[in-house]
């Protein structure tokens, strides 16, 4: 991090799926302060997945008090703040209490599966995938809001009486923001709204089909804006401070790794894994089990589209390693773990927590260990969870190659994953394909400040934040292709059990 100084700044909060981060940045895009606080993970039921959304914001304002300390910055120094959100993840709250009406449903939760099975049979999948570009899944918020007024008491009847909003978590957060109860803003962004299943991709706006389609009255949603304009003011927390970007993290991402041009690609390696492809105006429909998404909007211009090839679990699986097994006590260690053994000992780690997602979309798969013997280590099940993230990113690039016909000159990753270097060479070994990784490897806040600081102008171009991205961390492939095709031989076959075991 840069020396304390008093110089403008742009604020960043990245609500992500584990945590809460607040980050400051400077003109030249470097790391001015960083705090982080994790929230609880709720599991109720086998596929449910839940977030407190009173407890997140207890977190947001007491990360970014912890930024302005540590950056020794105040609140006069901020010239504007943008939000990055886990995407998908969707909370109901009441307006004039401010009250959460209903646990936080995540985005990996499966517990809409009658719902979009129900559509789907009904022969409605079509015309769903035509006016949002989204094939009906789980995975999409649209359903969970479905979900919570069908089963929480008395939710419909507050919706149709207006006693009710609805957003993902930057809608949440803005609100609570800019004021709350008293004018809080209810607003969402185009990339978020783009993953609800409940907005025209084209029009960019909410489609009256797909509200009568879902049962979801139109006066529970926020308003759709661009990722980058002024949506309000702060009145707490960072009083004065305009709120002028929001964005979903992974679309963040994609922003924060200067990937303006068609063709450029990133990889964030958080909870999940998201392989995002940018594609210009030009929105291309996947056959690979690919979602063709918006990527950002910068005020009235024309969108940016999107590929996008999601894996469920990925840092999860590591925090499962520590959390659930204690195999761990903290993160950073797998990878002291699993270098204790060459290879995986013929151990792989299917990690179908909440069904495959790109490019299988199996919503009942549950995850799979193959392999086991009494020849196994916890450092060869530790080197199998890294391996796991490795080759679902194979499965991933390999359909954005068949999709687009482009081949990657380069892959661009970030996150916290990022950091572990037996991982990032594992990657660039099953993809035989050379891997960077930029000084900032915290993309999604960086995408996030960059769009807020554009509106105001603290930036003045895309070619502005584009000279900022320095290479931090690079790997070339280095294994043997027999051995990788060994290998690959060895996960395919675990995917195919994974698979059996729910057919």
């Amino acid at each position: 991090m840069r020396p304390l100084s008093h110089e403008p700044v742009v604020a960043a909060i990245d609500q992500g799926t584990t945590s809460t981060r607040c980050m400051l940045f400077d003109p030249q895009g470097q790391t001015v302060a960083l705090a982080q606080v994790e929230h609880r993970q709720i599991h109720p039921a086998p596929g449910w997945v839940e977030h407190d959304a009173a407890e997140v914001w207890r977190n947001v304002t007491l990360v970014v008090p912890m930024a302005l300390r540590q950056g020794g910055v105040e609140v006069g120094d901020i010239v504007a703040l943008g939000i990055a959100n886990q995407r998908e993840t969707s909370v109901v709250w009441d307006p004039v209490s401010g009250k959460v009406l209903a646990p936080a449903i995540t985005w990996q939760d499966t517990r809409t599966a009658d719902i979009v099975t129900t559509l789907v049979q009904a022969g409605h999948d079509e015309q769903i995938e035509a006016i949002s570009g989204l094939v009906p899944r789980t995975y999409f918020a649209g359903p969970r809001l479905r979900w919570q007024l069908d089963h929480v008491t008395g939710l419909r009847d507050r919706a149709q009486a207006g006693e009710l909003l609805f957003g993902t978590m930057e809608s949440w957060l803005i609100w609570n923001l800019t004021g709350g109860p008293d004018g809080g803003v209810h607003v969402t962004d185009v990339t978020n709204a783009s993953r609800t299943m409940l907005m025209d991709i084209e029009t960019r706006q909410w489609s009256p089909r797909l509200l009568e389609l879902l049962d979801v009255p139109a006066s529970v949603l926020p308003r759709i804006a661009s990722n980058a304009e002024r949506y309000g003011t702060c009145t707490t927390l960072l009083p004065g401070v305009p709120v002028t970007a929001a964005i979903g993290d992974q679309q963040a991402a994609l922003v924060g790794q200067t990937c303006f041009e068609v063709g450029q690609a990133k990889c964030t390696y958080g909870s999940g894994a998201f392989l995002l492809s940018n594609t210009g105006p030009t929105r291309i429909v996947s056959s690979r089990g690919l979602i063709s998404t918006v990527a950002y909007q910068l005020g009235d211009d024309a969108p940016s589209y999107a590929l996008e090839g999601s894996i469920a679990v990925a840092g999860s699986l590591v925090q499962w390693l520590r959390d659930s097994l204690g195999l761990i006590d903290t993160a950073p260690q797998i990878e002291t773990l699993a270098a204790t053994v060459p290879e995986n000992g013929g151990c792989y780690i299917v990690p179908a927590f909440s069904g495959l997602y790109a490019p299988h979309w199996r919503d009942d798969a549950r995850g799979i260990i193959v392999g086991l013997t009494s020849y196994i280590t916890k450092g060869h099940l530790a080197r199998a969870v890294l391996e796991a993230t490795a080759w679902q990113t194979v499965e991933v690039v390999e359909a954005l190659r068949g999709d687009t016909g482009m081949d990657l000159d380069r892959f661009v990753v970030d996150g916290g994953m990022t950091s572990n270097q037996l991982l990032m060479q594992y990657i660039a070994d099953v993809l035989d394909q050379r891997v960077e990784r930029p000084l900032v490897s915290e993309s999604v806040c960086l995408g996030a400040a960059y769009l807020a600081g554009l509106t105001v102008g603290y930036w003045d171009s895309l070619a502005a934040v584009r000279d900022n991205w320095h290479r931090a961390g690079s790997w070339r492939p280095r294994m043997d292709p027999a051995r990788r095709a060994i290998e690959r031989a060895g996960w395919e076959e675990a995917v195919r059990r994974a698979l059996a075991d729910c057919s």
